[in-house]
């Protein structure tokens, strides 16, 4: 399953009713076990004990052998648990025997919740693992976006209580979003971009940017990232990555070392919320038209062709930002021929839903985009967004909504 939508179908169950945050984790693990996408035939949950030198199992799912009620491990029979203090998910080889009597032989297990302090080292709140038939990397991803899509909702439940005490912050948290967001519109070189952000929620985690590359005035950057968050928790991320790409993009780093450097910096100041998805497209005043750009686990952007009528995605070329330290980012190139013109959105327009659940989808934004050639950069966006408005109105779940339009009209 693709990061991005595993990420968001862990993100719709957690949205479902639950009065405590272990039955948000217990929805998650039924719902885990039972779909035939995740290839995982049973699962567990451990909750860290008071005295901090135990994990005790609190609910268990799948076609394996019942563990009885109650059971608990000693955090010091297992090592492995600093590992997964550091890197949040791990696959391992079970070594306790009750265990191992009851056919786990193998799992992978990841941190949920926030990490306390352990007599030697950080311990999660709670662990989840999983069994499988193959125990392999691909479980592994997918147990690295679940773990951090449930410490997000948990860290999210607390926030939204403490949100009352905040509520006369509010206006000025708005405030501060539109800040770090330029105005909608921008000329640059032969180019025209418009840009709207909508949040679901009075803040969001969607931004965009125009950024001036170094000092000489003939390179610009133009942005669009997607934090992988809602409300005040992703809008600190948002206001945080924005501000790191107008510094790097003022040293004129090369757009790989920037997108390297901003991932482990996201991996180091936000270890419970780090998933961050963005497309960065560099322009030049050369009058060449040649690009340089990095989708970092974005949604492709919807690139069309004036003299053929054509369209072109603009492929993800690296990671999403922030899951692992020190990951690799490759650019790419593309020409952008007079009258083309790129559409970067986030997935709240692509997945925004109607009131019987369907998505709106990439293949009618593409038709509509098909529809709006002849139209400017403005038009095309604000059209766009009003469609997409429009066949979500009565959605029940939403999300923040971006689109900046780039079009080359010299």
């Amino acid at each position: 399953m693709d990061q991005r939508r595993l990420y968001r179908t862990i993100e719709k169950i957690t949205n479902q009713p639950a009065e405590t945050e272990e039955q948000i984790l217990i929805n998650v693990l039924k719902e885990v076990v039972a779909s035939p996408e995740f290839n995982v035939k049973g699962g567990r949950i451990w909750k860290l004990t008071p005295s901090k030198t135990k994990y005790k199992l609190i609910a268990q799912e799948g076609a394996i052998d019942k563990i009885r009620e109650g059971f608990t491990i000693n955090v010091s029979d297992y090592p492995i648990f600093e590992v997964i203090a550091k890197e949040r998910t791990v696959l391992a080889t079970e070594t306790n025997e009750y265990l191992r009597k009851k056919g786990i032989f193998k799992y992978s297990a990841t941190g949920v919740g926030e990490k306390v302090k352990g007599e030697k080292f950080p311990l999660y709140q709670y662990l989840m693992a999983f069994s499988a038939d193959e125990i392999n990397e691909d479980l592994f991803y997918t147990l690295n976006i679940i773990g951090t899509a449930l410490t997000a909702t948990l860290r999210n439940r607390k926030l939204e209580r403490k949100s009352k005490q905040l509520i006369e912050d509010i206006d000025d948290a708005a405030e501060l979003q539109k800040r770090i967001l330029p105005a909608h519109d921008f000329k640059f070189s032969g180019y025209e971009m418009f840009g709207v952000s909508i949040p679901d929620r009075i803040v969001g985690g969607d931004f965009f940017d125009y950024l001036e590359v170094g000092e000489d005035g003939d390179r610009l950057g133009v942005v669009v990232a997607d934090v992988a968050n809602k409300g005040f928790a992703a809008a600190a991320e948002a206001f945080y990555v924005s501000a790191a790409l107008r510094m790097g993009a003022s040293y004129q780093t090369q757009l790989s070392s920037l997108m390297k450097r901003l991932n482990n910096l996201v991996y180091k100041i936000f270890p419970n919320d780090r998933f961050v998805s963005l497309f960065y497209i560099e322009l030049t005043s050369d009058g060449s038209g040649y690009c340089t750009y990095c989708n970092a686990g974005h949604n492709s952007p919807i690139l069309f062709r004036s003299k053929t009528k054509s369209i072109e995605l603009l492929e993800s070329t690296g990671p999403l930002i922030g899951p692992a330290y020190n990951s690799k980012f490759k650019t790419s190139i593309v020409k952008l021929e007079k009258d083309d013109f790129l559409v970067i959105y986030t997935d709240g327009i692509s997945e925004a839903m109607n009131e019987e659940g369907e998505e709106y989808g990439e293949a009618r934004l593409i038709e509509k985009v098909k529809e709006l050639q002849d139209k400017s950069a403005k038009e095309i966006t604000q059209l766009l967004i009003e469609d997409v408005q429009k066949y979500s109105a009565r959605a029940v779940y939403s999300d923040d909504k971006t689109i900046v339009t780039l079009k080359r009209v010299e």
